[in-house]
């Protein structure tokens, strides 16, 4: 949703980089570019011109003009107002002293109310482990009753619907007795999924205010779809005025929609975007932070989002025995089917260009995730589920019978087979180097990482010295010795820090395999 209005504002930056002191002129140029991508993106005016105010006045200021880099200080300044106006920090959902605590969800209808209260629930289940209820009080919109309980069937939380819907029943009655049915069945949460209609009026207004009134709700969560843009902030501001809320809950973040409504709707109400949810799983249901929105709209990644996710999806005691596998004996006890596992768990994280989006500098391949074709995985699966268990154990023995029974198996090529074999050889090297903290294998040490202390920083300073004369000792008694001097490595040979031992130092090239995954360079 944010794509364009990152790829507007990574431009607007690029003018600033590499020069060393910002002028009035540049930040009138910036800030202009920042307005721009900012209303192309739909975010309300009054919100644009207090955000640009704000990053005129500190980038005027001393903490730009005596930056060493002024195109980093500018987005540090920017990335901080962006995590104003979306809120600021994470807020969590206030529970009840006395359970239960009772959600009441509130919005137009077609804004995804009740998807959402089935990830609500699953998400309190899964993770605050309380034992919601679902309340099915939207008995105007045809089967709307029917799709709540579908939707907490597949979340596995039960569901108060004692009216069929369809016009049918009072929903005042069914939330005041869905609270008595709360209380005796000791359900911890009580969510509410009220009626919407498909514009605000009055008769909506006063159902939602008779709701709240009976059940007297710890929190009104309003739904708004995020992409119908504007008018999701004039919606928000006559729910607020009308009935209230506490915090709002932007579905649909995975539509195309410009997303000014996610920049604006905090700003203008005064109210938390609290969730957010971005797909039709029941999965894909996540907690707003405003810092790690800001930092993806300004494509630095969300790296703790990833960290959270895999953590949720990976088993502790499996990774550690895989990490276990790839240090010893040089990984050759990591098979194809723990590769395997490796990808199903990590399928399991969402799509794989969605977990790759979240990394830094994602932006600079957008391209090629979106080109990212998900059903690679599906082949490479079904290649390995084609082959024998002592496949799988030692690929070594599969020669070229086999590999044409595999691909015969698998509906695929033989080539495809023998890449992927060949791939896997590959990975299993480097990430068993990896895990035993060599580095990627045939490469030098690298800075931070074990065995490379300072040499790395060294070694252009070693080879520019060893194209001029050599530099005689500092101590006059060794000089005039003829001390043995240590030999400076030649260009293209490694130093001694390396491995490389003086003279009998060969020349360092790339690995094989990493000359491929750069595509041959």
């Amino acid at each position: 949703m944010f794509d364009t209005l990152s790829d507007r504002l990574s431009a607007a930056f690029k003018n600033l980089r590499g020069k060393g002191k910002l002028t009035d002129a540049d930040i009138e140029a910036t800030t202009r570019e920042i307005r721009i991508a900012l209303l192309e993106a739909d975010v309300a005016l009054p919100v644009v011109r207090e955000f640009i105010a704000k990053i005129r006045e500190r980038a005027s200021g001393a903490e730009v003009r005596g930056g060493l880099n002024p195109a980093q200080q500018v987005i540090k300044i920017v990335n901080e107002e962006l995590v104003g106006i979306l809120g600021g920090e994470t807020r969590e959902l206030r529970m009840a002293k006395r359970p239960p605590t009772v959600i009441m969800l509130a919005g137009l209808q077609g804004a995804g109310k009740t998807t959402l209260a089935g990830k609500l629930a699953k998400w309190l289940k899964e993770t605050k482990h309380q034992t919601p209820i679902l309340v099915a009080a939207d008995l105007q919109r045809p089967n709307a009753v029917t799709q709540l309980q579908v939707v907490g069937e597949r979340a596995g939380v039960p569901v108060f619907a004692p009216e069929p819907g369809n016009g049918v029943g009072d929903p005042v009655d069914v939330a005041r007795k869905a609270m008595d049915e709360a209380r005796a069945k000791q359900h911890s949460v009580v969510i509410v999924d009220t009626a919407g209609r498909l514009g605000v009026d009055e008769e909506l207004m006063k159902q939602a205010a008779d709701i709240r009134d009976a059940v007297n709700p710890d929190e009104i969560l309003f739904v708004v779809d995020a992409m119908i843009g504007q008018d999701a902030v004039v919606t928000a501001q006559a729910f607020l005025d009308g009935v209230g809320f506490d915090g709002v809950v932007l579905s649909k973040l995975d539509g195309d929609a410009r997303g000014g409504a996610a920049l604006s709707i905090a700003q203008v109400t005064g109210r938390q975007v609290m969730f957010a949810s971005n797909g039709e799983k029941l999965e894909d249901f996540d907690v707003f932070h405003p810092d790690r929105m800001a930092s993806r709209i300004l494509g630095m990644g969300d790296v703790m989002s990833l960290i959270e996710q895999a953590e949720r999806t990976f088993d502790a005691d499996a990774a550690a025995k895989t990490a276990a596998k790839l240090q010893k004996k040089g990984g050759k006890d990591f098979t194809l089917d723990d590769f395997l596992a490796q990808m199903q768990s990590v399928r399991k994280m969402g799509p794989l260009t969605k977990i790759f989006g979240m990394l830094p500098g994602a932006s600079q391949f957008k391209d090629q995730l979106e080109n990212f074709d998900e059903r690679e995985i599906d082949r490479i699966e079904a290649v390995i589920h084609s082959m024998t268990p002592a496949e799988r154990t030692d690929p070594n023995i599969i020669n070229g019978s086999r590999r044409a029974r595999i691909a015969k198996g698998s509906g695929t090529e033989v080539a495809t087979v023998s890449g992927l074999v060949e791939r896997f050889f590959e990975a299993r090297k480097m990430m068993s180097a990896m895990a035993s903290g060599k580095g990627i294998p045939g490469m030098p040490g690298m800075p931070g990482m074990p065995g490379a202390g300072a040499a790395g920083g060294r070694k252009a300073k070693q080879q520019k010295l060893a194209k001029g004369k050599k530099r005689g000792s500092g101590n006059p008694a060794k000089r005039a010795g003829g001390a043995p001097q240590p030999q400076e490595p030649q260009p293209g040979q490694l130093p001694a820090a390396f491995g490389g031992g003086g003279q009998n130092g060969g020349d360092f090239e790339l690995p094989d395999d990493l000359k491929k995954m750069l595509g041959g360079q």
